[in-house]
């Protein structure tokens, strides 16, 4: 069993990270889907083998545009989703996940946590972190095979 701690969209907003950081050294992985990815780099000088951050269309420097990740026989593609419309549909996201051979995508972007299989594909978005109204996170568990993903109110 893996575990994972997704946020995104924390832009810079004081103690938005800090909220879940009492997670990170308890999970196996540590996702940033950007907007805010420079947010994560104490983090990632703490954990660096787990912490993945993505560049979001707000970050200029730091994240990597996408990546996969592997885990308990699940492969998990990560974005942050504005090149692929996800503001419009998923359509496209869980095309290219599927062209990666992934199961899963998380992706940010929209600022709403959402859970929903488009073609075979479970889209997870873990909402903003950084939002004063509705902060969020998506708690999830991979384990042979399967995933269950949960949003979390910070």
């Amino acid at each position: 069993m893996k575990t994972f701690v997704v946020v995104s969209d924390s832009h810079a907003r004081a103690g938005a990270i800090d909220r879940v950081s009492h997670l990170f050294a308890e999970n196996d992985f540590l996702i940033h889907l950007g907007d805010g990815s420079g947010d994560m780099r104490p983090v990632m000088r703490l954990y660096p083998e787990k912490t993945y951050v993505m560049k979001g269309n707000c970050d200029f420097s730091f994240g990597e545009e996408e990546c996969v990740i592997e885990a308990e026989g699940v492969r998990i593609f990560c974005c942050h989703g504005h090149k692929y419309g996800v503001k419009h549909g998923l359509s496209r996201l869980a095309a290219r996940a599927k062209e990666l051979d992934c199961g899963v995508a998380l992706y940010g972007h929209t600022h709403t946590a959402d859970i929903a299989t488009v073609d075979d594909v479970l889209c997870v978005n873990p909402g903003a972190l950084g939002d004063y109204a509705a902060p969020s996170y998506c708690y999830m568990v991979a384990h042979r095979g399967n995933v269950t993903a949960t949003i979390v109110r910070a």
